[in-house]
């Protein structure tokens, strides 16, 4: 096939074998090709039996038992790193970079040390900063490198190495142009891969970015936002070990895009991970229906946030006098102490918690009343009885056995410190006390009480009154099963609820741990296609991370939400202000030329005000159109598809349609996936076959949702147009 590359001229191709291991060539360049490879895999085999004895050395290290804590955590973090060395079989070597000083630094998919501790490394970890110029460096700025050597590798063979040369001899927009478009030659597999050895500029620069706030990514179809999320998280993972102690947030928009993606961040060595989307953020909670688009426009406001909380607010129990009965006498606690014990249990506590902390102080106050009491009846004996008191406590002694010695109560009928925490004790477990707190502050469950809440148009008038008198009718209509945007709102009062009980930890594994707990804190939440989330959503976000250590990639240009917003500024507003960073990728290395010159007019349409991100590739491809009637497209859609596998063999071929032809091309397209545009974001295929494309223009936000699907090839474009669609 054709290539037409405007970069052809960037990078020297020193040594490439075919797949039987002879050169490409004959030319007078023979020699200095076999030497490249013969250098590199070399080292390659000096490298893969370096990381073979780590390996075994740390199986080694496992097999013994672990007798305490501290032995096992040393197990954990033993494993994570012979899991690593294990996962980097393929790719070990990917790199090199010779330095203007004589240095030779190989940079590769894990760090490797020779024998001794103070050696120099063998083979630089991608995420080590030396590694950092095989990214960044350029003729412009070299940054102390003299050349830059791209090492393609099958199995534990060099197959290929690209020399880009950085004294200015030779000029390239793109790092190791050669091993980029190799890798984006070959056919997809429907997983997604890693890209450590042909990572560009813009998107190291992001990777490497600080994580101290929301950083905020734009980035066009085929840019490598996905990868650059992705492999951020392997960087962050790196660079800052304590985010492993509290894992990291991978937020996608489906559990295809989850399946998608699963394999990168395992075969970059990293567990400490957890994949959702907003809708399986939760628990045993489950999305039991779809929703119209105004309803979940409607739901996905901020308003719900500050509504939720003053609802929550005004279940709190009111201040009062509580009359308390324990062991048949009746203890009253004035209105002013409640009052007081409220304000204590309430600050700055969710309502479960706040209610604990108050029952927690009931029992002590009831404890008092009853040693008040008791020393009040106390000193009336003494003042007006201290015959009988004498009588009493003759009796008392000569009922001791003999050998022990009276204390507290057996003394002067007072109780001793110890006597008075025993009470207490007896309080707290007392089933009245406990169900006169429970009538007076009960436990309440989030579920139903969301529910309620939903269902009753008093309360939404009363706390959420920016709603309409018809929005509110909307909402209250509902159904009882849980829709997408209902989540966020669950999320909301979950968390000013609080936990009823402290849950207890289960899991050996940090992603374990946080995948089971609502109120998780992550030390980083990465967020691909973060365009779709509403308002709502960005604050299920940041509950899961208060520190705002947050990225989030994805194209304000291919939002298909029900939410209103067009820019970003619009659509972090109510989660950030303007206390956020934007950066941009610009390159689209997927999508061919030949495919995104189709996309600007789509944009103008979809009211965008950027311009589609600059293709670098061509796939020598053109997109063809083929016009047919309704009545002709399950036949010419199943004919198109066959066409498509048969030119793309080894590869994969995706269909994106209107909603409403989902269901008759399923029936006649069994072998590949049949999706709307909105399913395939995130997605790519060697060829794609699109169907119908003004149908999809016709929905909602749709020329947003035709800018997703006509760029989700890497090859090769195919449309059928459908003369007789409805108006």
């Amino acid at each position: 096939m054709r290539r037409d590359s405007a970069l052809d001229n960037g990078t020297a191709r020193v040594g490439e074998v075919t797949p039987d291991g002879e050169p490409s060539t004959s030319s007078a360049e023979d020699v200095a090709r076999r030497s490249a490879v013969a250098e590199e895999q070399e080292f390659l085999d000096l490298a893969t039996a370096r990381r073979d004895r780590l390996a075994d050395h740390l199986q080694a290290e496992l097999s013994s038992e672990a007798l305490d804590a501290l032995e096992q955590a040393r197990q954990r973090m033993l494993r994570q790193q012979y899991e690593e060395l294990r996962r980097a079989r393929e790719g070990l070597v990917f790199g090199r970079l010779d330095g203007l000083d004589g240095s030779v630094r190989h940079v590769g998919r894990v760090g490797l040390r020779n024998d001794g501790e103070d050696s120099e490394p063998l083979l630089v970890d991608w995420r080590a900063p030396a590694a950092r110029p095989f990214y960044t460096a350029t003729a412009v700025d070299p940054q102390g490198q003299a050349r830059r050597r791209h090492i393609r590798t099958t199995g534990s063979t060099v197959v290929g190495v690209d020399d880009e040369p950085l004294d200015g001899t030779l000029t390239a927009e793109l790092v190791g142009e050669g091993a980029l478009l190799a890798a984006l030659d070959q056919r997809r597999t429907g997983r997604m891969s890693t890209a450590i050895s042909t990572l560009q500029r813009e998107q190291d620069n992001i990777i490497r970015a600080e994580a101290t706030g929301p950083l905020i990514v734009q980035g066009g179809p085929g840019t490598g936002k996905t990868v650059v999320a992705l492999h951020r998280v392997a960087y962050l993972l790196f660079a800052h070990r304590q985010m492993a102690d509290q894992a990291v947030l991978v937020l996608g928009p489906s559990p295809r895009f989850l399946q998608y993606i699963a394999q990168v961040l395992p075969a970059l060595g990293e567990t400490a991970v957890v994949s959702a989307t907003c809708d399986t953020l939760l628990p045993e909670i489950h999305v039991g229906r779809d929703e119209s688009r105004p309803l979940a426009e409607i739901k996905g406001r901020a308003l719900w946030q500050p509504a939720l909380e003053n609802y929550v607010t005004s279940l709190l129990p009111r201040p009062r006098e509580l009359k308390l009965r324990w062991e048949g006498e009746f203890y009253v606690i004035t209105a002013p102490t409640v009052a007081q014990a409220l304000a204590s249990a309430v600050q700055g506590r969710p309502y479960h918690r706040a209610r604990a902390a108050f029952t927690e102080q009931l029992h002590h106050l009831l404890a008092d009343a009853v040693v008040e009491q008791r020393e009040a009846l106390m000193n009336e004996m003494e003042e007006g009885f201290e015959d009988i008191l004498a009588r009493v406590d003759k009796d008392m002694r000569h009922d001791h056995h003999p050998g022990t010695t009276p204390t507290g109560s057996d003394i002067d009928g007072l109780l001793s410190e110890e006597e008075i925490e025993q009470l207490r004790s007896r309080i707290a477990e007392n089933a009245t006390i406990a169900r006169f707190i429970e009538a007076w502050w009960p436990t309440l469950d989030a579920e139903t009480l969301l529910c309620d809440f939903l269902t009753d148009r008093t309360l939404l008038a009363r706390f959420a009154p920016q709603l309409s008198p018809d929005e509110i009718t909307a909402v209250s209509a509902e159904p009882t099963p849980w829709a997408s945007s209902d989540i966020p709102l669950l999320d909301a009062l979950a968390d000013q609820l609080g936990e009823v009980e402290a849950l207890q930890p289960q899991g050996e594994f940090v992603a374990d741990l946080a995948r089971r707990q609502r109120g998780w804190v992550y030390g980083h939440v990465v967020i691909d296609e973060a365009q779709e989330l509403s308002e709502m959503q960005w604050q299920m976000v940041l509950r899961r991370c208060p520190s705002r250590s947050i990225t989030a990639v994805g194209d304000i240009d291919q939002a298909e939400a029900a939410h209103r917003q067009t820019s970003w500024a619009q659509a972090v507003r109510a989660a950030f202000g303007d206390r956020w960073t934007a950066a941009e990728l610009t390159i689209c290395y997927r999508t061919p030329r030949e495919v995104m010159d189709l996309t600007e007019p789509v944009l103008k349409k979809a009211g965008s005000r950027n311009a589609p991100p600059r293709a670098v590739r061509s796939s020598g491809i053109r997109p063809w159109e083929l016009t047919i009637t309704s009545a002709e497209l399950a036949g010419a859609a199943a004919q198109a598809v066959r066409q498509l596998q048969r030119r793309w063999h080894g590869g994969t071929v995706g269909v994106v349609a209107p909603a409403d032809r989902i269901a008759e091309l399923l029936a006649v397209l069994s072998d590949v996936p049949v999706l709307t545009a909105s399913q395939s974001k995130g997605l790519e295929w060697d060829a794609t076959l699109l169907v119908d494309p003004q149908g999809i223009a016709a929905e909602p936000r749709g020329w947003n949702g035709l800018y997703v699907a006509l760029t989700r090839c890497t090859q090769e474009l195919g449309q059928l147009i459908l003369t007789q669609r409805s108006p």
